[in-house]
Protein backbone atom coordinates (compact mmCIF):
# COMPACT_ATOMS: atom_id res chain seq x y z
CA UNK A 1 0.00 0.00 0.00
CA UNK A 2 1.52 3.27 -1.15
CA UNK A 3 0.80 6.47 0.75
CA UNK A 4 1.63 9.90 -0.56
CA UNK A 5 1.91 13.15 1.34
CA UNK A 6 -1.45 14.61 2.37
CA UNK A 7 -0.26 17.44 4.57
CA UNK A 8 2.68 19.72 5.14
CA UNK A 9 1.87 21.66 8.28
CA UNK A 10 4.37 23.63 10.35
CA UNK A 11 3.64 23.82 14.04
CA UNK A 12 6.50 25.18 16.10
CA UNK A 13 9.79 23.69 15.01
CA UNK A 14 8.57 20.46 13.41
CA UNK A 15 6.75 19.88 10.13
CA UNK A 16 3.98 17.35 9.50
CA UNK A 17 4.73 15.57 6.25
CA UNK A 18 2.32 12.61 6.37
CA UNK A 19 -1.25 12.28 7.69
CA UNK A 20 -2.92 8.84 7.60
CA UNK A 21 -6.48 8.43 8.93
CA UNK A 22 -7.44 5.10 10.49
CA UNK A 23 -3.89 4.00 11.34
CA UNK A 24 -2.40 3.56 14.82
CA UNK A 25 1.40 3.72 15.18
CA UNK A 26 2.60 1.02 17.58
CA UNK A 27 6.35 0.41 17.47
CA UNK A 28 9.63 1.28 15.81
CA UNK A 29 12.32 -1.21 14.89
CA UNK A 30 15.15 1.14 13.88
CA UNK A 31 13.84 2.69 10.63
CA UNK A 32 10.79 0.44 10.28
CA UNK A 33 7.49 1.71 11.68
CA UNK A 34 4.76 -0.77 12.60
CA UNK A 35 1.16 0.43 12.68
CA UNK A 36 -2.25 -1.20 12.79
CA UNK A 37 -5.52 -0.74 10.98
CA UNK A 38 -8.07 -2.65 13.00
CA UNK A 39 -6.66 -6.13 13.53
CA UNK A 40 -4.16 -5.97 10.66
CA UNK A 41 -0.58 -4.93 11.29
CA UNK A 42 1.34 -2.98 8.63
CA UNK A 43 4.95 -1.85 8.38
CA UNK A 44 6.90 0.66 6.33
CA UNK A 45 10.56 1.60 6.13
CA UNK A 46 10.75 5.32 6.83
CA UNK A 47 13.58 6.54 4.63
CA UNK A 48 12.20 9.76 3.16
CA UNK A 49 8.62 10.23 4.32
CA UNK A 50 8.14 13.30 2.11
CA UNK A 51 8.46 11.05 -0.96
CA UNK A 52 5.71 8.71 0.21
CA UNK A 53 5.51 5.46 2.19
CA UNK A 54 5.04 1.89 1.02
CA UNK A 55 3.07 -0.04 3.64
CA UNK A 56 3.19 -3.83 3.65
CA UNK A 57 1.18 -6.33 5.65
CA UNK A 58 3.07 -7.62 8.71
CA UNK A 59 0.38 -9.93 10.05
CA UNK A 60 -3.27 -10.27 11.03
CA UNK A 61 -5.16 -11.35 14.12
CA UNK A 62 -8.44 -13.14 13.55
CA UNK A 63 -10.57 -11.37 16.13
CA UNK A 64 -13.90 -12.72 17.42
CA UNK A 65 -16.81 -11.91 15.11
CA UNK A 66 -18.18 -9.15 17.34
CA UNK A 67 -14.86 -7.30 17.45
CA UNK A 68 -14.27 -7.84 13.75
CA UNK A 69 -17.46 -5.83 13.25
CA UNK A 70 -17.04 -3.11 15.89
CA UNK A 71 -13.47 -2.34 14.84
CA UNK A 72 -14.64 -1.25 11.38
CA UNK A 73 -16.32 1.90 12.76
CA UNK A 74 -14.22 4.63 14.33
CA UNK A 75 -16.60 5.32 17.23
CA UNK A 76 -17.45 1.72 18.08
CA UNK A 77 -13.76 0.88 17.95
CA UNK A 78 -13.21 3.62 20.54
CA UNK A 79 -16.15 2.43 22.63
CA UNK A 80 -14.97 -1.20 22.75
CA UNK A 81 -11.21 -0.40 22.80
CA UNK A 82 -10.69 -2.54 19.71
CA UNK A 83 -7.52 -3.31 17.79
CA UNK A 84 -3.86 -3.64 18.71
CA UNK A 85 -2.79 -1.70 21.81
CA UNK A 86 0.89 -2.61 22.28
CA UNK A 87 3.61 -4.24 20.22
CA UNK A 88 7.16 -5.47 20.73
CA UNK A 89 9.47 -6.39 17.83
CA UNK A 90 11.77 -9.28 18.75
CA UNK A 91 15.41 -9.66 17.63
CA UNK A 92 14.44 -12.90 15.87
CA UNK A 93 11.87 -11.09 13.73
CA UNK A 94 8.84 -12.27 15.67
CA UNK A 95 6.17 -9.92 17.00
CA UNK A 96 4.30 -9.92 20.32
CA UNK A 97 1.22 -7.73 20.73
CA UNK A 98 -1.66 -6.99 23.07
CA UNK A 99 -5.28 -7.10 21.91
CA UNK A 100 -8.36 -6.97 24.14
CA UNK A 101 -8.21 -10.01 26.40
CA UNK A 102 -5.08 -11.65 25.05
CA UNK A 103 -1.38 -11.55 24.29
CA UNK A 104 -0.88 -12.59 20.66
CA UNK A 105 2.27 -13.70 18.85
CA UNK A 106 3.33 -13.78 15.21
CA UNK A 107 6.40 -15.88 14.54
CA UNK A 108 9.02 -14.72 12.05
CA UNK A 109 8.04 -15.37 8.43
CA UNK A 110 4.44 -16.20 9.36
CA UNK A 111 1.36 -14.11 8.62
CA UNK A 112 -1.09 -14.69 11.47
CA UNK A 113 -1.03 -13.67 15.12
CA UNK A 114 -2.07 -16.45 17.48
CA UNK A 115 -3.30 -15.97 21.04
CA UNK A 116 -0.70 -17.38 23.45
CA UNK A 117 -1.94 -15.99 26.77
CA UNK A 118 -5.47 -15.18 27.91
CA UNK A 119 -5.60 -12.13 30.17
CA UNK A 120 -7.79 -12.88 33.17
CA UNK A 121 -7.34 -9.63 35.13
CA UNK A 122 -8.00 -6.46 33.19
CA UNK A 123 -8.14 -6.39 29.42
CA UNK A 124 -4.52 -5.80 28.37
CA UNK A 125 -1.14 -4.44 29.50
CA UNK A 126 -0.29 -0.88 28.52
CA UNK A 127 3.09 -1.85 27.01
CA UNK A 128 5.14 -4.89 25.99
CA UNK A 129 8.94 -4.77 26.13
CA UNK A 130 11.66 -6.92 24.56
CA UNK A 131 15.34 -6.96 25.58
CA UNK A 132 18.22 -7.68 23.17
CA UNK A 133 18.55 -11.26 24.41
CA UNK A 134 15.03 -11.91 23.16
CA UNK A 135 13.10 -12.12 26.43
CA UNK A 136 9.75 -10.32 26.34
CA UNK A 137 8.03 -8.75 29.36
CA UNK A 138 4.68 -7.22 30.26
CA UNK A 139 3.13 -6.25 33.57
CA UNK A 140 -0.43 -6.74 34.74
CA UNK A 141 -2.68 -3.69 34.46
CA UNK A 142 -6.10 -4.08 36.07
CA UNK A 143 -8.29 -2.19 38.56
CA UNK A 144 -7.11 -4.26 41.53
CA UNK A 145 -9.36 -2.68 44.15
CA UNK A 146 -8.35 -5.39 46.68
CA UNK A 147 -4.64 -4.81 46.02
CA UNK A 148 -3.91 -8.44 45.19
CA UNK A 149 -0.41 -9.52 44.17
CA UNK A 150 0.60 -8.22 40.72
CA UNK A 151 2.73 -10.20 38.26
CA UNK A 152 5.24 -9.38 35.55
CA UNK A 153 5.16 -12.06 32.86
CA UNK A 154 8.05 -13.14 30.65
CA UNK A 155 8.59 -15.27 27.57
CA UNK A 156 11.93 -16.69 26.46
CA UNK A 157 10.58 -18.53 23.41
CA UNK A 158 9.37 -15.64 21.27
CA UNK A 159 6.02 -15.31 22.99
CA UNK A 160 4.94 -18.93 22.54
CA UNK A 161 4.67 -19.49 26.30
CA UNK A 162 4.63 -17.28 29.39
CA UNK A 163 5.75 -17.53 33.01
CA UNK A 164 5.80 -15.20 36.02
CA UNK A 165 9.18 -13.46 36.18
CA UNK A 166 8.49 -11.20 39.17
CA UNK A 167 5.65 -10.63 41.64
CA UNK A 168 4.73 -7.58 43.66
CA UNK A 169 3.24 -8.98 46.87
CA UNK A 170 -0.30 -8.29 48.04
CA UNK A 171 -0.77 -4.66 49.06
CA UNK A 172 2.43 -3.43 47.38
CA UNK A 173 1.06 -1.77 44.23
CA UNK A 174 -2.15 -1.38 42.29
CA UNK A 175 -0.78 -2.31 38.86
CA UNK A 176 2.16 -2.02 36.46
CA UNK A 177 2.19 0.98 34.13
CA UNK A 178 5.23 0.27 31.99
CA UNK A 179 8.51 -1.62 31.62
CA UNK A 180 11.14 0.31 29.65
CA UNK A 181 14.43 -1.09 28.34
CA UNK A 182 17.49 1.12 28.90
CA UNK A 183 20.20 0.28 26.35
CA UNK A 184 22.83 2.51 27.99
CA UNK A 185 22.63 0.78 31.37
CA UNK A 186 21.36 -2.56 29.98
CA UNK A 187 18.56 -2.59 32.54
CA UNK A 188 14.80 -2.26 32.83
CA UNK A 189 12.83 0.56 34.41
CA UNK A 190 9.54 -0.57 35.97
CA UNK A 191 6.84 2.04 36.61
CA UNK A 192 3.89 1.32 38.93
CA UNK A 193 0.93 3.11 40.54
CA UNK A 194 -1.31 4.55 41.78
CA UNK A 195 -1.35 5.97 45.34
CA UNK A 196 1.11 6.53 48.18
CA UNK A 197 3.90 3.95 48.23
CA UNK A 198 2.30 2.19 45.25
CA UNK A 199 3.87 4.89 43.05
CA UNK A 200 7.29 3.49 42.23
CA UNK A 201 10.07 3.71 39.67
CA UNK A 202 12.29 0.65 40.00
CA UNK A 203 15.46 -0.40 38.25
CA UNK A 204 15.72 -4.11 37.40
CA UNK A 205 18.28 -6.33 35.73
CA UNK A 206 17.17 -7.76 32.40
CA UNK A 207 16.40 -11.12 34.03
CA UNK A 208 14.71 -9.60 37.12
CA UNK A 209 17.16 -11.24 39.50
CA UNK A 210 17.96 -7.78 40.85
CA UNK A 211 15.31 -5.14 41.50
CA UNK A 212 15.99 -1.90 43.37
CA UNK A 213 13.91 1.15 44.20
CA UNK A 214 14.78 4.44 42.47
CA UNK A 215 11.76 6.54 43.52
CA UNK A 216 8.70 5.81 45.63
CA UNK A 217 5.83 7.19 47.58
CA UNK A 218 4.58 10.38 45.97
CA UNK A 219 2.32 11.33 43.11
CA UNK A 220 5.26 12.77 41.18
CA UNK A 221 6.65 9.20 41.05
CA UNK A 222 3.38 8.09 39.45
CA UNK A 223 4.53 7.69 35.87
CA UNK A 224 3.76 5.73 32.72
CA UNK A 225 6.11 7.40 30.21
CA UNK A 226 9.89 7.18 30.54
CA UNK A 227 12.67 7.79 28.01
CA UNK A 228 16.26 6.73 28.80
CA UNK A 229 19.23 8.67 27.44
CA UNK A 230 22.95 8.22 27.92
CA UNK A 231 22.99 10.47 30.97
CA UNK A 232 19.57 10.10 32.57
CA UNK A 233 16.05 8.76 32.65
CA UNK A 234 13.44 11.34 31.64
CA UNK A 235 9.86 10.76 32.72
CA UNK A 236 6.55 12.60 33.01
CA UNK A 237 4.08 12.36 35.86
CA UNK A 238 0.60 10.94 35.43
CA UNK A 239 -1.50 12.20 38.31
CA UNK A 240 -5.03 13.65 38.40
CA UNK A 241 -4.41 14.82 41.97
CA UNK A 242 -1.60 17.35 41.47
CA UNK A 243 0.01 19.45 38.76
CA UNK A 244 2.17 17.40 36.40
CA UNK A 245 5.81 17.82 35.39
CA UNK A 246 8.64 16.41 33.30
CA UNK A 247 11.59 15.12 35.34
CA UNK A 248 15.18 14.01 34.88
CA UNK A 249 16.63 11.25 37.06
CA UNK A 250 20.37 11.22 36.38
CA UNK A 251 22.66 8.20 36.63
CA UNK A 252 23.74 9.26 40.11
CA UNK A 253 20.13 9.18 41.34
CA UNK A 254 19.53 12.95 41.48
CA UNK A 255 15.98 13.97 40.57
CA UNK A 256 15.36 17.33 38.86
CA UNK A 257 11.99 18.86 38.03
CA UNK A 258 12.35 20.31 34.53
CA UNK A 259 9.04 21.68 33.27
CA UNK A 260 5.38 21.97 34.12
CA UNK A 261 2.96 20.32 31.70
CA UNK A 262 -0.74 20.99 31.24
CA UNK A 263 -2.16 17.63 32.40
CA UNK A 264 -1.40 13.94 32.93
CA UNK A 265 1.11 12.34 30.58
CA UNK A 266 1.38 8.66 29.63
CA UNK A 267 3.48 8.68 26.42
CA UNK A 268 7.07 9.72 25.71
CA UNK A 269 9.65 8.98 23.05
CA UNK A 270 12.86 10.08 21.35
CA UNK A 271 13.10 11.13 17.70
CA UNK A 272 16.37 12.34 16.26
CA UNK A 273 18.08 14.44 18.91
CA UNK A 274 14.78 15.43 20.52
CA UNK A 275 12.72 14.08 23.41
CA UNK A 276 8.91 14.27 23.44
CA UNK A 277 6.13 13.81 25.98
CA UNK A 278 2.41 14.12 25.29
CA UNK A 279 -0.44 15.00 27.62
CA UNK A 280 -3.96 13.64 27.70
CA UNK A 281 -7.32 15.19 28.48
CA UNK A 282 -8.16 13.52 31.80
CA UNK A 283 -10.52 15.78 33.75
CA UNK A 284 -10.00 16.20 37.47
CA UNK A 285 -10.16 18.94 40.08
CA UNK A 286 -6.55 19.83 39.21
CA UNK A 287 -6.35 18.95 35.51
CA UNK A 288 -9.04 21.03 33.80
CA UNK A 289 -7.23 21.22 30.46
CA UNK A 290 -9.18 20.12 27.37
CA UNK A 291 -6.20 20.29 25.02
CA UNK A 292 -3.83 17.46 24.12
CA UNK A 293 -0.29 18.83 23.90
CA UNK A 294 3.13 17.56 22.86
CA UNK A 295 6.20 18.97 24.63
CA UNK A 296 9.68 18.79 23.13
CA UNK A 297 13.30 19.38 24.16
CA UNK A 298 16.66 18.77 22.57
CA UNK A 299 18.22 15.84 24.42
CA UNK A 300 21.53 17.73 24.41
CA UNK A 301 19.92 20.61 26.34
CA UNK A 302 16.95 18.99 28.02
CA UNK A 303 16.40 21.72 30.61
CA UNK A 304 14.34 23.69 28.07
CA UNK A 305 10.94 22.20 27.19
CA UNK A 306 8.42 23.80 24.86
CA UNK A 307 4.91 22.84 23.72
CA UNK A 308 5.10 22.18 19.99
CA UNK A 309 1.76 20.55 19.01
CA UNK A 310 -1.80 20.71 20.29
CA UNK A 311 -5.31 19.40 19.57
CA UNK A 312 -8.68 20.16 21.16
CA UNK A 313 -10.68 17.33 22.73
CA UNK A 314 -13.65 16.27 20.59
CA UNK A 315 -17.27 16.23 21.77
CA UNK A 316 -17.57 12.55 22.60
CA UNK A 317 -17.93 11.36 26.21
CA UNK A 318 -14.51 10.67 27.76
CA UNK A 319 -15.39 7.71 29.97
CA UNK A 320 -17.12 5.90 27.09
CA UNK A 321 -15.11 7.03 24.08
CA UNK A 322 -11.66 7.48 25.68
CA UNK A 323 -9.67 10.49 26.81
CA UNK A 324 -8.08 12.75 24.25
CA UNK A 325 -4.49 11.62 23.75
CA UNK A 326 -1.45 11.45 21.49
CA UNK A 327 0.17 7.99 21.39
CA UNK A 328 3.85 7.51 20.57
CA UNK A 329 5.09 4.14 19.27
CA UNK A 330 7.48 2.15 21.47
CA UNK A 331 10.87 0.81 20.38
CA UNK A 332 14.05 2.31 18.99
CA UNK A 333 13.65 4.97 16.31
CA UNK A 334 16.74 5.70 14.19
CA UNK A 335 14.99 8.10 11.79
CA UNK A 336 14.64 11.92 11.90
CA UNK A 337 10.86 11.53 12.12
CA UNK A 338 8.35 11.69 14.95
CA UNK A 339 5.34 9.40 14.55
CA UNK A 340 2.24 9.75 16.69
CA UNK A 341 -1.41 8.79 16.70
CA UNK A 342 -4.06 11.15 18.04
CA UNK A 343 -7.32 9.92 19.56
CA UNK A 344 -10.41 11.66 20.86
CA UNK A 345 -9.52 15.02 19.33
CA UNK A 346 -11.10 17.32 16.78
CA UNK A 347 -10.04 16.93 13.12
CA UNK A 348 -7.42 14.25 13.87
CA UNK A 349 -9.25 11.46 15.73
CA UNK A 350 -7.70 8.06 14.91
CA UNK A 351 -5.07 9.69 12.70
CA UNK A 352 -1.38 8.85 12.50
CA UNK A 353 0.88 11.80 11.69
CA UNK A 354 4.57 11.77 10.82
CA UNK A 355 6.63 14.91 11.47
CA UNK A 356 10.12 15.77 10.37
CA UNK A 357 12.22 16.73 13.40
CA UNK A 358 14.90 19.34 12.70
Amino acid sequence: MHHTIQADERTGAIARVVRIPGLRALAWSDAILYASRGYELLCARIHDAEQGLNWESAGKFRAPVKRALTVTNRLTARLFRDGFHALAVLPCGGLVAAVPGAIVTRRANESDFLATHAIRRGTRPLHITAVPGGTVYWGEYFDNARRDAVHIYASTDGGASWHVAFTFPQGAIRHVHNIVYDSWANCLWVLTGDYGDECRILRASCDFTQVEMALQGKQQARAVAAVPTEDALFFSSDTPLESNYIYRLNRQGTLTQLAAISSSSIYGCRAGTHLFFSTMVEPSEVNRERTVRVYAADARNADRWKPCLKWQKDRWHMALFQYGNAFFPDGKNTTPYLALTTAGVKTDDAVTSIYRVP
